[in-house]
């Protein structure tokens, strides 16, 4: 079950661009908006509610990380790209899903939704209080938004055996969380109803089958990190969750900064993820976003 794949398609620039969203026309609810704020992390927003899901715009650069530096979110740079948030939601606690999660929670006084992990990362910014442990299964509401947390699992990234940073995150003080002490954390897909339709958000490459309930949702962010290393990643999560759209992520360098051009992770393979999609379910449509994109029924 070891890596099968190139380590980067040879277009995967041409297929991203190929497949962006807005190059095809966007089938949502009027004034519903959804942006990608890169790896995979978006936002999401209606009727003036706007919904976080593993925001990640610092980008820590490889040094740092190679080097076990503590890591810090950029404040600035957060508070100018995300200008409003009400909830944050939580797939799992690497760094590269959470770090900002304590400055947006800061910033818009927020509750943060999540594991246990992602709990003790927020009392550690020094805000228990927006912190919630959330239950499976169990709906979450705030304004038109539902929210249902489902167990999940992380794809094991390392050379197929097991899931990096695994376990809590149990660190005692901010300036000692280095990257690799962010913990993984418990797994959570999420499920996101609004306007009438339901989102998924898979942030990594592997799924508990037989604990997702919601069937035939209409966007599935589906993030693709890892999945050379799950076993029939692509008809499983498909069959699990018969989507109408694939809005792939978490496919793009994340060392770099935000706002500079793309790259492309190693081990991902968009290209090839999009031909898996098409041999397991003909016609249905994969789509992209370049980072910090939005897309509405109006339009880019």
């Amino acid at each position: 079950m070891g890596l099968r794949l190139p380590l980067r398609h040879r277009d995967d620039p041409g297929i991203q661009k190929d497949l962006n969203w807005a190059r095809h026309g966007v089938d949502l609810p009027t004034g519903l908006e959804i942006q990608w704020l890169g790896t995979a992390g978006f936002r999401i927003s209606y009727e003036g509610t706007t919904v976080l899901i593993d925001p990640y715009l610092s980008r820590i650069p490889l040094g740092a990380v190679v080097g076990r530096r503590a890591v810090t979110s950029d404040e600035a740079l957060v508070e100018r790209l995300v200008p409003a948030a009400d909830a944050v939601l939580v797939g799992h606690t690497h760094f590269d899903h959470a770090i900002d999660v304590g400055a947006l929670a800061r910033r818009h006084g927020c509750p943060v939704y999540g594991s246990t992990s992602a709990a003790h990362l927020v009392a550690l910014n020094g805000m228990p209080d927006q912190a919630v442990d959330v239950e499976p299964h169990r709906p979450y509401e705030f304004g038109p938004f539902t929210v249902r947390f489902t167990p999940s699992r992380h794809s094991k990234l390392v050379l197929g055996l097991k899931v990096p940073s695994d376990g809590e995150l149990t660190c005692d003080a901010l300036d000692d969380l280095a990257a690799g002490r962010y913990r993984c954390g418990q797994v959570w897909g999420i499920a996101i109803e609004v306007a009438g339709i339901t989102l998924y958000h898979q942030g990594s490459a592997d799924l508990v089958d037989d604990e997702i309930r919601d069937r035939g949702v209409d966007v599935l962010l589906c993030g693709i990190a890892g999945r050379a290393y799950t076993r029939h990643f692509v008809p499983r999560v498909l069959a699990a969750l018969d989507p109408k759209l694939i809005l792939a992520h978490h496919h793009d360098d994340f060392f770099r900064p935000i706002e500079g051009d793309m790259g492309f992770s190693l081990n991902v393979n968009l290209g090839a993820f999009a031909d898996d999609v098409a041999a397991a379910a003909p016609g249905l449509p994969v789509r992209t976003l370049d980072p910090l994109q939005t897309v509405s029924a109006a339009g880019v």
